[in-house]
């Protein structure tokens, strides 16, 4: 994969963290153009001839490894090498857009570290949606050899840089983990929902659900995109026969609606997260051989698209339970209460208890982050966006949405099956529940 500072998206990222896709660079002008540029700069620049935060306003000299040394201290789990990875391809490819006077030699070096599997040993909390320091600021300790990296083998020393102290902020000012987070949830989420509606086919077809609202003509008379796309994909996947009710419930009649406008939510997201991976978020930016002081590492715009996002997965879950408890009914499919193998069974009774536990999560997991901030520094810092935390929260949330979605997967299944008088016993559906969790992520 060619990195150039623009035109990264997520899947990529995916790609390259989760799949080990190796990096290359296709050229390092704009990175040594703002770094040529930083040698010449004079007066105070933040963060280098300055303090960072209150200090801002205080003089210092080499302060640099002082900086990452005394940024480096997130604490909890470690992060998955997965994400740690995609962290570095993202601040590679953000350094490869030019700004920030970070010196050019460290960028082949943060190439081979995705290469040979090496990650920081970063840990999940530090970061208020600002710039994800601790976590960029670990990275810069193990390129100057003061902390390992983790190694894809036992005893393989890790790449390693003689970065000067004047590009530890440099190095540092990104929101590059909150972003790989962010890029890894789109990308997955996108797969999960596109699955979403091969569930929904099973349901339609499993209480014979009227294709009617799905007609493009009523997709014409309301053209929002998402809602269009999810429309038609259904209709090409489920029969298209008088059905036996001239309405069904809104799991049915608004699929469309409200799983469309989630798919439209998302790629709200993907474009916001796509933006900042190619842009330079530099404080200060180095651009017309000045530094230009300012708030580009604020993440406003991902905080507030993937809180949007969440809030949208919960509404899709919601209506996926809903389809489920019409598949228990009898006046819905002609069965026996539960699908039941016999009078009195309780059949997959137990996927509504799960499918709803899983719900509360993903209601828990779409609260906003938004609505709160914090003020820091000796209140020089007075706002944050708090995206660490909406990308960790949207990760989070693939979990829960794929068992709902396979608790609904495998009831209409069953349904399916038992039309055509093929009972299924009772039993323990914990197996069905993971197998169909496997089906939705590998379509």
């Amino acid at each position: 994969m060619k990195l150039d500072g623009a035109g990264l998206t997520c899947a990529q990222i995916h790609e390259v963290g989760y799949d080990g896709a190796r990096v290359t660079i296709s050229s390092l002008d704009r990175a040594r153009e703002a770094w040529g540029a930083a040698q010449e700069l004079r007066g105070p620049v933040y963060g280098q001839s300055t303090g960072v935060g209150a200090n801002k306003d205080t003089d210092v000299e080499d302060g640099g490894f002082d900086l990452l040394r005394s940024h480096a201290g997130g604490v909890g789990a470690p992060v998955e090498p997965e994400r740690a990875r995609a962290m570095l391809v993202v601040r590679l490819n953000q350094l490869l857009a030019g700004g920030s006077g970070v010196d050019p030699g460290v960028l082949p070096v943060l190439a081979d570290a995705i290469n040979g599997g090496f990650t920081p040993p970063i840990r999940t909390y530090g970061a208020i949606g600002t710039g994800d320091l601790t976590a960029l600021a670990t990275t810069a300790l193990c390129l100057l050899g003061e902390l390992p990296w983790n190694s894809p083998s036992p005893g393989a020393a890790g790449p390693r840089y003689p970065l000067a102290s004047r590009d530890a902020l440099p190095f540092i000012s990104s929101g590059a983990a909150t972003l790989a987070d962010s890029a890894l949830a789109c990308h997955r989420l996108r797969r999960l929902l596109e699955a979403a509606v091969d569930v929904a086919a099973f349901s339609f077809a499993a209480v014979e659900a009227s294709a009617e609202p799905l007609a493009a003509v009523v997709q014409e008379a309301r053209p929002h995109s998402g809602q269009a796309a999810t429309a038609a994909r259904l209709r090409g996947l489920i029969a298209h026969e008088p059905s036996p009710r001239v309405q069904d419930p809104y799991g049915y009649r608004a699929f469309a609606q409200v799983h469309g406008a989630a798919l439209d939510t998302l790629d709200r997201a993907r474009d916001v997260v796509e933006t900042d991976v190619n842009a330079a978020t530099e404080n200060p930016l180095i651009a017309d051989g000045l530094a230009w002081h300012n708030g580009n590492f604020h993440a406003a715009p991902v905080a507030l698209a993937l809180d949007a996002l969440r809030a949208a997965l919960a509404q899709t879950a919601q209506l996926s339970t809903a389809r489920l408890a019409t598949l228990m009914e009898p006046s819905y499919t002609g069965l026996l209460p539960f699908l039941a193998a016999s009078p009195g069974g309780s059949g997959a009774m137990i996927l509504e208890y799960v499918a709803q536990d899983a719900l509360a999560e993903l209601r828990h997991l779409a609260t906003p982050v938004t609505t709160g901030t914090a003020v820091i520094s000796r209140g020089t810092e007075d706002h944050a966006s708090f995206a660490t935390q909406a990308a960790r929260y949207a990760l989070r949330c693939l979990e829960p949405l794929e068992i709902v979605l396979a608790c609904e997967r495998v009831a209409a299944t069953r349904a399916l099956y038992h039309r055509r008088q093929i009972a299924t016993p009772d039993r323990v559906l914990t197996s069905d529940i993971e197998d169909a969790r496997r089906a939705l992520t590998s379509s």
